[in-house]
């Protein structure tokens, strides 16, 4: 039995679908995140799983029991929301015990919980400090650590780290995968960018128009994707003779398909190309290894294999 269950999840606003028959099963300590679009259902779902909600049907079981027959306050849950929410008022670590002074834990074991949480995320000295004096990844931490002190059972993010510059963005995905294999607190994500669903999960949602188009670990989905959406939405693909084909898998060669760079571009570690070619434009990205490149104009060849 799985430790997280959605059967058959379903959420209508009117006429409006916005979840329609969800089914998930969720492992005790696994990563899953809910990955899509804007409108695809992904908050909804998080939503109903908190209790901010009401599903239209279907039921939701945490460990074997109705999660829908319990209030939200009670379903032992921690949420970071997008805007962090903290208390402006509050130090950090007033912001991260309030959780629990409302669960009447004692202030000796609440001070030690903060102080242990507080040194997980690497905030140990931040202490006396209030949210305006943090950074945004600072805040961002103080936030995640709100939630893990609690010790809850399941951790909901919705969109954590999407107000984050990408440079920050990047380091927090690393530190927040890192937290959860340490505290092995089960986690839903809800986020709309791939590239973060993919190198923070053990398994991804598809999320399309309020359904699962496909539920798989991420190296899965990117390269068996199910349907024509999930190869889209999962970064660049090319359809070359009725195959799709990852970019980076395309190489230059000797021989094979004939086509004229139309556009380069330089993103650091590595180039960007389109090449016009008798199957149409095709999307070529190889890595920045040092060696002279095809330039603008210049005829080339095109080549992969066929597992690409």
């Amino acid at each position: 039995m799985a430790f997280l269950e959605l059967e058959n999840l379903s959420k209508a606003f009117g006429t409006y679908k916005a979840v329609d028959g969800l089914t998930l099963s969720v492992e005790k300590g696994e990563f899953v995140s809910l990955l899509g679009p804007s409108g695809c259902g992904k908050t909804t779902t998080l939503q109903m799983i908190a209790g901010f909600v009401e599903p239209s049907g279907g039921a939701i079981r945490l460990g074997g029991k109705d999660l829908l027959a319990v209030k939200p306050a009670k379903r032992g849950l921690g949420i970071v929301f997008q805007s962090y929410a903290l208390f402006p008022h509050m130090t950090v670590a007033e912001n991260v015990g309030f959780g629990l002074e409302m669960q009447g834990v004692a202030a000796a074991e609440r001070m030690t919980r903060v102080g242990e949480t507080l040194e997980l995320v690497g905030l140990g000295a931040f202490t006396a400090r209030f949210p305006r004096q943090l950074s945004g990844g600072q805040q961002q931490r103080v936030a995640l650590a709100r939630a893990l002190v609690i010790r809850p059972q399941i951790l909901l993010l919705d969109e954590p780290l999407s107000n984050l510059d990408a440079k920050l963005r990047e380091g927090m995905q690393i530190e927040l995968r890192q937290i959860q294999r340490t505290v092995g607190t089960t986690t839903i994500l809800v986020t709309h960018d791939q590239a973060e669903a993919m190198a923070l999960s053990d398994r991804i949602v598809v999320m399309n128009q309020g359904r699962a188009e496909q539920i798989a670990p991420p190296h899965e989905a990117y390269e068996k994707p199910a349907t024509a959406f999930v190869a889209n939405f999962l970064g660049k693909t090319n359809l070359v003779n009725g195959a799709s084909v990852r970019p980076e898998r395309i190489a230059f060669a000797a021989s094979g398909l004939a086509g004229t760079v139309r556009t380069r571009i330089f993103q650091g570690n590595h180039w960007l190309y389109q090449v016009d070619t008798a199957s149409g434009l095709v999307t070529v990205i190889r890595q920045n290894s040092g060696d002279a490149m095809p330039a603008e104009g210049d005829t080339v060849h095109l080549a992969w294999g066929a597992a690409s």
